[in-house]
């Protein structure tokens, strides 16, 4: 299941780390997590469901889902796609409903919470938390960068396509290589502790603080135990991204179904191929592209339905996909998947004008993996229980927080930028993460010069320019018109 040759990625030989699965011992790679050591290893089937015990397996690769939750060291619900691999561990699959084993005691592996205090809080460390950061501490605050994950960069570390756009959006560059070019910047300012990076850490909750200062409640994870930090802050940036959709069909729980984030993620983070012919649903830009990767991989992606009547994405990845003799079919949908612990297969329908299946036009396809490119979700939650006003807007994804043009919510220093305030791509994250980590520093009196916010308003108005721009363009204009209400 490992890839072996890559035309972009190199994946070189690395230590391997012996550990047992359910009492079977075997073999990942240093850097691997838990999930993608076994499935290099051909486990798939990472959990069951508590009603019917039907197989469950690794759907968003991000920990946002409970699909790949096993016991660890007899730890139970460890996020098994994100917590990294180590040497002699036991990992196994909880029957139901997890319990706790006799043999560990979680009182004494609890650390003694640790406070922090700092101007500026980022949660999420993508493009939109990273240029954030940046930005922020660049005018002297001093700032906290908080991500899920064992790497900093979001989806940029998943992203070999070169983006578009002009020279302050890093045009012509890979994704993976921007994230590498932000990661390196914040460098200086790590070694001269103005910010500090949390990694595989999760905020819990945002609580109660003193005057003038937000808290919230932080657990880090080392090894498979945690440490508790409460964080008092002048200033919030919430930049938490997005959740992959689900299409209702038969057999949507089965291993061998993924989100397109996480079939990114086992190949261009990981080296291990998902499956080996794959159907993609959904051919907007996420879809098309990541049919591309899929083949430079060397899988086959045996063609790509699209429920629309057009293609959704840019034409120059439908070209390069149909070049590969990759066919796109509009007007077409999954209707049901086969197989009993994994996918086997799956069946398409074609689609009237009012997107009903048209009958007898079903069609039996041989594949083990769906790939999911039908949209993504704001990831609100903790906006939620910040108290910040949120309003349902179909062209920004789902429920999104009202911001103003600085990126501010309705409350005072709470920030957001990204797809956590409406989904676009990651060039305008970027620029939006400028925006909102400019604001914070501004608030906060770190500058008076408000010239460089503008600069950046032009550049997002440049990226919105165009017929891709005109969801979002509407998502602003609505998300404005709302604050407005509010205030």
């Amino acid at each position: 299941m490992r890839i072996q040759s890559h035309p972009i990625l190199e994946f070189p030989s690395k230590k391997s780390i012996p550990f047992y699965f359910n009492n079977q011992k075997m073999t990942g790679v240093e850097g691997d997590t838990i999930a993608s050591a076994l499935h290099a290893a051909g486990v798939t089937t990472l959990s069951r469901s508590l009603r019917l015990h039907r197989p469950r397996g690794f759907f968003c690769g991000i920990g946002k889902c409970s699909s790949c939750l096993m016991r660890v060291n007899g730890i139970p619900n460890v996020r098994t796609c994100t917590a990294p691999l180590h040497e002699n561990i036991h990992v196994e699959t909880q029957d139901t409903l997890p319990d706790v084993s006799d043999q560990v005691s979680l009182p004494s592996s609890l650390q003694p919470k640790q406070d922090v205090t700092v101007d500026v809080l980022v949660v999420g460390g993508g493009p939109a938390g990273l240029s954030a950061a940046l930005e922020a501490v660049s005018y002297g605050a001093s700032v906290l960068l908080v991500d899920e994950n064992q790497m900093l960069g979001g989806q940029l570390v998943k992203q070999t396509h070169k983006f578009f756009g002009s020279k302050e959006e890093r045009a012509g560059t890979r994704g993976i290589e921007i994230a590498r070019q932000l990661t390196s910047e914040l460098e200086p300012f790590i070694d001269r502790k103005k910010i500090q990076v949390m990694l595989d850490a999760t905020v819990i909750g945002y609580y109660e603080g003193s005057k003038n200062l937000h808290r919230f409640g932080i657990v880090q994870r080392k090894g498979y135990h945690s440490v508790l930090y409460q964080v008092d802050c002048r200033a919030a940036i919430l930049a938490c991204g997005a959740m992959e959709n689900m299409v209702l069909f038969p057999g949507n729980d089965l291993p061998g179904v993924y989100g397109a984030g996480a079939v990114q993620t086992l190949m261009n983070v990981y080296g291990v191929r998902p499956g080996t012919t794959v159907l993609m649903v959904g051919a907007g830009n996420v879809g098309l592209i990541v049919s591309y990767q899929l083949l430079q991989a060397g899988i086959k992606v045996d063609r790509v339905v699209e429920a629309a009547p057009v293609i959704g994405g840019y034409h120059v990845h439908a070209a390069k996909l149909r070049r590969c003799g990759v066919p796109i079919q509009t007007q077409h949908t999954i209707q049901e998947v086969y197989g009993t612990e994994h996918v086997e297969g799956a069946v398409i329908v074609r689609l009237d004008h009012q997107w009903k299946p048209i009958q007898n036009s079903e069609e039996y396809i041989t594949c083990d993996t769906i790939c999911l490119a039908v949209g993504l979700t704001p990831s609100t939650r903790l906006l939620s229980q910040i108290g910040v006003a949120q309003e349902f807007i179909a062209e920004a994804g789902g429920y999104v927080a009202l911001h103003n043009e600085a990126m501010e919510t309705t409350v005072q220093n709470i920030f957001v930028a990204g797809d956590s305030s409406g989904i676009e791509e990651a060039s305008t994250a970027m620029v939006e993460g400028k925006i909102a980590g400019f604001s914070a520093a501004y608030n906060l009196n770190y500058t008076t010069d408000d010239q460089i916010r503008k600069k950046y308003l032009d550049q997002l108005e440049c990226l919105r320019a165009g017929p891709f721009g005109e969801k979002p363009r509407i998502a602003k204009q609505k998300i404005n018109e709302l604050l407005v209400k509010q205030v």
